[in-house]
């Protein structure tokens, strides 16, 4: 009589994860269909207008994204991104800004001063030097060296709420201040534009560009240009980005953490949510009054997203090519 080969608990679990993982892992698409652009926030709708503009003119999917996050970046009356960012606590203006594709392709800068672009300095950090992140000075050298102009970034506007915040020094940022107007992002904002998005073969990148914390301690960085925290990119998977409070999305690595929950077959509702009410597990009352909020994007193109609280919008271009925003489902009501 042949010998029954011996099944432990051990092997029994590894194969049905193994079952499982290929029951559920999305196939990557075929090619066909139209350009699938999602952003944070309402000013997003303007970034991804100019994504699909710029691939109907023929550029590539990173092309699109670059296209779509200097939008945000010239625009003065923003003071979360770019140009019309808040300072740091020193009145100096630092920008930070990623680019990745589903090829392991990543392009990052942080706390580059001078620069008013960051997201086209990270594209040449991805494509004209071996590594994938420059920070500082050496970030600034480096566009220096690769023809990128120097600028004051800080606008008068923008040095007014400095001066008014030295009176009290007093740092207490407010959820959901992009979304606020008079002017576009408030005196304390914190936050980015994350944008995702699958090309028509479902090639799949992602772009975050961001002034950062208003106010913060001249060297900090956010989650925004962290690759696995701000934003992450999987072939066949999908792809995820962050906004809020970016010392919280740091903690558990967010934006991997919910592509990582697509792999496994969550929608991208679901994959967001679960990484939001991981945070709220991990730090409890310390996320009161705090928002930290996902965006995902799946192999097919389905978006979804979730916050710690209500406000958080986000931007998506359907099929017909026009941008839509939504506001996201959260989990406290206030």
């Amino acid at each position: 009589m042949p010998t029954m080969p011996t099944i432990t608990r051990r092997t029994a679990i590894a194969g049905l994860a193994a079952a499982t993982a290929s029951a559920t892992l999305p196939a990557r698409p075929r090619a066909g269909g139209v350009l699938r652009v999602a952003s944070t926030w309402d000013f997003g709708a303007a970034a991804n207008d100019a994504a699909v503009a710029r691939f109907k003119r023929g550029g590539t999917l990173i092309d699109a994204l670059e296209a779509g996050a200097q939008v945000p970046e010239a625009d003065l009356t923003n003071h979360s991104v770019g140009k019309g960012g808040y300072p740091d606590r020193d009145g100096r203006v630092t920008l930070d800004a990623v680019v990745m594709d589903d090829k392991g392709h990543v392009g990052a800068v942080a706390a580059m001063e001078d620069i008013a672009h960051p997201i086209s300095v990270a594209r040449a950090v991805m494509e004209r030097t071996p590594h994938t992140f420059l920070v500082g000075d050496g970030a600034r050298q480096f566009a220096l060296a690769n023809g990128f102009t120097a600028e004051k970034l800080l606008t008068p506007e923008a040095e007014a709420e400095w001066r008014k915040w030295l009176k009290t020094s007093k740092y207490a940022p407010a959820a959901n201040s992009e979304n606020a107007r008079a002017p576009l992002g408030g005196s304390l904002d914190h936050d980015t534009i994350g944008m995702i998005a699958r090309a028509p073969d479902g090639s799949l990148a992602g772009a975050c560009t961001t002034s950062g914390m208003a106010f913060k301690l001249h060297g900090r960085v956010g989650d925004s240009p962290q690759v696995g925290s701000g934003l992450f990119v999987e072939a066949g998977v999908g792809a995820a980005t962050a906004t809020g409070l970016g010392e919280e999305v740091t903690r558990i690595a967010g934006t991997a953490r919910v592509v990582s929950s697509l792999r496994a077959g969550m929608s991208p509702m679901a994959a967001c949510r679960e990484a939001v009410e991981h945070i709220a597990r991990l730090r409890g009352s310390a996320l009161d009054g705090v928002q930290v909020g996902f965006l995902a994007m799946d192999a097919r193109g389905q978006v979804g997203a979730f916050a710690i609280l209500p406000g958080f919008t986000y931007a998506v271009t359907g099929d017909d090519g026009r941008s839509t925003v939504s506001k996201s489902a959260s989990l406290r009501s206030a």
